[in-house]
C-alpha cells in the first residue's frame, strides 16, 4: 500500500485507473490551492521540516524533509483493505462490509462525511495567524505540520464525496472551500470551529481538547460498514495522534513554566513576571473542554441510534465491547436537570450513544490533567488543575439553558454571572496572554512564558533550523 507520488495527486487508490474521477479531483485541486493561499498560514516561509506520508503501514510510513508549504503533496491515502472484514454491529452484523454506498443510506453517509470534512479546513483557518507569534521554531514547525495534515484530511473526505456520491458529492466538496471559520454569512457547520484561536495557549488547548474530539469521531467512523470511509479514517487517526501530542506537550510546557515562575518568585501572581497564571490556565481548560463537549451533541439522539443500527457509525473500539453489538435491550445512565437538581436518568443505550462516546472522551481528557498535576507537584505547587463538571458552560444537550458551576452545583442566572469571571477567560486574561505572544524565530531559543520541549523532532536537536524564512 505504498503511495504513488508520480501522480499529480499522490494516492494509493489507483486514480490513474479511473480517468473520470481523476479529472474531477484535478479540477478541484486548483480551488483547494487557492483556498490554501488565501486561508492557510499567513506567515511567509521558504520551507518547513515536515513529515510526508509515503506508506500506510504501521511502521516506516513517513518521510521527513524540508518542504515549501504550497508545494506540500496533499493526497488520498486509505489503509490497506481487509478482504475478510465483516460488519461488527447493528442489524447487518456479520455480513461483508460495503465497498459501495447502499442507496437507502446515501443521504446519511454523505452528511456524516460532510460534517467531518468541514472541520478539517476550519481548524487551518482558525490557526492562520498563529505563525506570526510562534514561541519557537520547534512550535512553528509543529503548527505547520498540523495545518498540512488537516488539509490532507480534507482531501480524504473530498475523495469520498467525489468517488461515491456523484454530483451532490462534488457540490458538497466545493462548498467546503466556500464556508469559512467565523464567517457571519457562511460559517463552519460546528460551533467550536467558528471560535477564535488567537494565541498559543488557545492552540495547545485546541489541539488537546478539540482534536481529541476528532480522534473519537474518527474512531466511530472507522467502525463503519462503508469500508472506504473506515479505511480513510483509520489512516487519518495515525496523523491525528501527532496533533494531540502537540496539545498534550504544549500544555505540559506552559504548566511547567508557570510552576517554575511560581517557585522562583514565591507567588501565584506571575503575570507581572511574564508567565501565565495558573488560574488563567484553568479558565482556558474550562472553556476549551466545555466547547469541545458540545461537539458530541445531545445526550440522546435518534439519528445516532439509527446510524448505529444501520451500521454507518459504531462506538469507540466497537469490536472490543463485550455485548451483543445490537443494543436493542441495553440501557444507559446519563445526567440531566430535573426539578431544579442534577439527577441520573436511565435511557435505552441506543439513544444514548453520544453520551457513551463522550464518556470515553472524558476519561481520555483526564489523563492529561493527571500529567499536568504531576508537573505541578514536582515543583511543590499544591493547587491542582481539574476538568469542570460535564454540565458547565454547555450550549448543547441536557445542560443547555442551565447554569452549572465547575464543581457541579446548579446555579441561578445571578450566581452564574457573579462567578463567570472566575471560571472563564476574561477580556483581561485574554489580553495578558496575547501580550506574551511575541515571536521567537532564532534556532534553539524559546519564549519566556513556555518551557522548552524535552526532545526535538525526528531525532533532530532543539536548535535545528526547522523552518527557513
Amino acid at each position: 500500500m505504498s503511495i504513488d507520488y508520480t501522480e499529480r495527486i499522490p494516492n494509493n487508490v489507483d486514480l490513474s485507473g479511473d480517468r473520470r474521477l481523476r479529472r474531477a479531483l484535478e479540477s478541484w485541486q486548483p480551488r483547494f490551492l487557492q483556498w490554501w493561499g488565501e486561508m492557510g498560514p499567513a506567515l511567509p516561509t521558504q520551507d518547513v521540516y515536515l513529515r510526508t506520508a509515503v506508506d500506510v503501514g504501521r511502521e516506516g510510513w513517513a518521510h521527513f524533509g524540508h518542504v515549501a508549504l504550497p508545494e506540500y503533496r496533499w493526497g488520498i491515502f486509505l489503509a490497506e483493505r481487509d478482504p475478510d472484514r465483516r460488519i461488527a454491529f447493528g442489524q447487518h452484523r456479520g455480513r461483508p462490509v460495503w465497498q459501495q454506498v447502499p442507496g437507502e443510506y446515501r443521504a446519511e453517509l454523505q452528511r456524516l462525511i460532510v460534517v467531518q470534512g468541514d472541520t478539517e479546513p476550519a481548524s487551518v483557518e482558525q490557526q492562520r495567524r498563529l505563525g506570526l507569534s510562534a514561541p519557537s521554531l520547534y512550535d512553528l514547525r509543529n503548527l505547520f505540520q498540523v495545518n498540512v495534515e488537516e488539509g490532507r484530511h480534507l482531501w480524504a473526505m473530498v475523495y469520498l464525496l467525489h468517488a461515491y456520491f456523484g454530483r451532490d458529492g462534488r457540490d458538497e466538496a466545493d462548498a467546503m472551500l466556500l464556508r469559512n471559520s467565523g464567517s457571519e454569512d457562511s460559517p463552519r457547520i460546528l460551533g467550536a470551529f467558528n471560535e477564535e484561536t488567537p494565541d498559543w495557549l488557545s492552540f495547545y488547548m485546541f489541539t488537546y481538547f478539540t482534536d481529541r474530539d476528532g480522534k473519537y469521531q474518527l474512531g466511530t467512523l472507522k467502525e463503519s460498514a462503508f469500508d472506504p470511509l473506515s479505511r480513510t479514517c483509520e489512516f487519518m487517526l495515525k496523523e491525528e495522534a501527532h496533533h494531540m501530542f502537540v496539545g498534550t506537550t504544549g500544555v505540559d510546557r506552559v504548566v511547567e513554566r508557570t510552576a517554575q515562575l511560581m517557585r522562583e518568585h514565591d507567588t501565584d501572581d506571575i503575570g507581572r513576571f511574564g508567565g501565565i497564571p495558573l488560574d488563567v490556565i484553568q479558565k482556558y481548560i474550562n472553556f476549551h473542554y466545555s466547547v469541545s463537549l458540545d461537539l458530541f451533541g445531545g445526550e440522546t439522539s435518534t439519528n445516532v441510534a439509527n446510524y448505529f443500527t444501520a451500521g454507518l457509525k459504531g462506538r469507540w473500539q466497537e469490536e472490543r465491547r463485550r455485548d451483543d453489538h445490537l443494543l436493542t435491550e441495553a440501557v444507559a445512565t446519563v445526567q440531566h436537570v430535573e426539578n431544579g437538581r442534577i439527577a441520573d436518568l436511565r435511557l435505552p443505550a441506543l439513544t444514548a450513544l453520544n453520551a457513551d462516546l463522550r464518556g470515553e472522551y472524558i476519561g481520555d481528557c483526564a489523563t492529561g490533567v493527571t500529567r499536568w498535576n504531576r508537573i505541578l507537584t514536582g515543583y511543590g505547587v499544591d493547587t491542582p488543575l481539574y476538568l469542570p463538571h460535564v454540565g458547565f458552560n454547555r450550549q448543547v444537550g441536557a445542560f443547555s439553558g442551565h447554569h452549572v458551576a465547575p464543581g457541579g452545583r446548579l446555579l441561578d442566572r445571578a450566581a452564574w454571572e457573579a462567578g463567570r469571571d472566575r471560571w472563564l477567560p476574561t477580556p483581561g486574561d485574554k489580553a495578558h496572554v496575547l501580550s506574551l505572544m511575541r515571536p521567537v524565530y532564532e534556532p534553539g531559543r524559546i519564549a519566556a512564558w513556555v518551557a522548552p520541549p524535552r526532545n526535538g523532532i525526528d531525532n533532530r536537536p532543539l536548535d535545528y533550523e526547522y523552518v527557513h524564512f
